[in-house]
């Protein structure tokens, strides 16, 4: 088996794809709307102490808020997103936003935990808007932008992914978790509209009149036959199963004494990942030119590295924002280089590839969830901060085996050049 770049991975037949090209506003449009999207996902960390308290959940099991989210999107991955070769995007992103509003009003008025747990499901389901808009955005790029495109958008997701963090914080401060699903769904009404006056209209899909279980299978398909999709989908569920350890486990430490920080401080541990969404650009670049094996190795051991200053916390929380800002570097480094690779093995199946990479990414961030609550119950921070760096671990050895099956490097992606 051997794994190839971007400039090598496949044939680009992107060029038949009739359509408009995409001009920097829409560009900037669905970086924010990927942004509000992922938020809805993450928002939920920095809360779960409250959510626990005001529901009665235990400290133990409350990482399940998380866990239910990414199983949700499991299942709009692998049902929801293969849709975008098959159905107008447009169309399919302006209803998934909408219906995203209803979920998040269903999460801010929860009367109790099962209600709670279904309805992040919903959000976790809806949220997969994300995969369709960076599919739309690859195929209307072109070749030697796409990367530099998904990059771009990537720098929104991460964006929302961490201000999530920072400003679910403050408004919970301020009127509590409940206000904070609330302010969302206005905020994803809004983003609907503006959508669905602004993205332009899309030539007919290539699997446009198939059936859907003709689309699923070859989903599947592309699976087996793809050897990038299924080293890359390794690479997602190893980097955000070790992301999510951090991030879903981080506020219980910090929140409890003798720290006792406030929801709107812990929040801003976000900003200072802010330096990740700067990377996710760059590395789009790095994989357009042909560096994307490059850009992965030096990015997991980054993240590896980044777990040092992250255990310790009781020593000084200077050290774990330096942690953090590395971490978060080194994970969308590594995404925005894996979708880039992915879509250019078959951009006219962009829809079902990332969908199927999502899943993995998505399995990783639920189990990291879990399993970081778990540890911690039992082992405290240090537990957490060993578990994080053996995954990161695993994940770094994985990339050595996968460089020492390539053959000899004829262009840039080699490790020895």
């Amino acid at each position: 088996m051997t794994t190839q770049d971007a400039t090598t991975a496949g044939p680009d037949t992107s060029g038949a794809t009739a359509g408009p090209r995409l001009s920097p506003a829409i560009v900037l449009l669905f970086a924010i709307a990927c942004g509000l999207s992922v938020a809805n996902v993450y928002s939920a960390q920095p809360l779960l102490d409250t959510m626990a308290s005001d529901l009665g959940i235990t400290p133990a099991a409350i990482g399940i808020v998380v866990t239910l989210t990414q199983i949700g999107l499991a299942f709009g991955l692998m049902l929801i997103v293969p849709l975008g070769d098959l159905w107008d995007r447009r169309k399919l992103i302006v209803g998934q936003i909408a219906l995203s509003a209803i979920a998040l009003v269903v999460v801010g008025t929860a009367p109790n935990a099962v209600v709670l747990f279904g309805g992040m499901a919903l959000v976790g389901l809806l949220a997969v808007v994300i995969q369709v808009i960076v599919a739309f955005a690859a195929t209307l790029a072109a070749p030697a932008e796409r990367g530099q495109t998904i990059g771009t958008i990537q720098s929104g997701v991460v964006s929302g992914i961490l201000l999530a963090r920072f400003a679910s914080g403050a408004l919970a401060d301020i009127g509590g978790w409940r206000v904070v699903y609330l302010t969302s769904a206005a905020l994803m009404l809004v983003m609907a509209a503006l959508l669905a006056r602004a993205l332009p209209r899309q030539a007919p899909q290539p699997l446009a009149g198939a059936s859907y279980a003709k689309l699923l299978r070859s989903t599947a398909t592309l699976f087996t036959e793809e050897p990038v999709l299924r080293e890359r989908a390794v690479f997602a569920l190893l980097a955000f199963a070790s992301f999510s350890a951090f991030w879903s486990s981080i506020v219980l430490p910090l929140a409890a004494p003798p720290l006792s920080l406030s929801h709107t401080t812990i929040g801003m541990l976000g900003i200072a990942g802010l330096a990740g969404a700067l990377a996710a650009r760059n590395s789009g670049r790095l994989a357009d030119r042909g560096w994307g094996q490059r850009t992965t190795g030096l990015s997991l051991l980054l993240m590896l590295a980044g777990w040092a200053p992250i255990a310790c916390l009781n020593t000084s929380l200077w050290l774990v924002l330096v942690g953090v800002v590395m971490i978060d570097f080194a994970v969308q480094a590594i995404h925005v280089t894996n979708q880039s690779l992915i879509v250019a093995t078959r951009p006219e199946a962009s829809s079902r590839l990332i969908g199927v990479y999502m899943v993995f990414y998505s399995i990783g961030s639920g189990l990291g969830a879990i399993a970081s609550t778990i540890v911690y119950a039992a082992a405290g921070w240090l537990g957490v901060c060993a578990l994080g760096g053996s995954i990161s671990a695993v994940a770094l050895l994985y990339w050595v085996i996968v460089v020492s099956r390539m053959p000899a490097p004829v262009g840039a992606c080699s490790v020895s050049s």
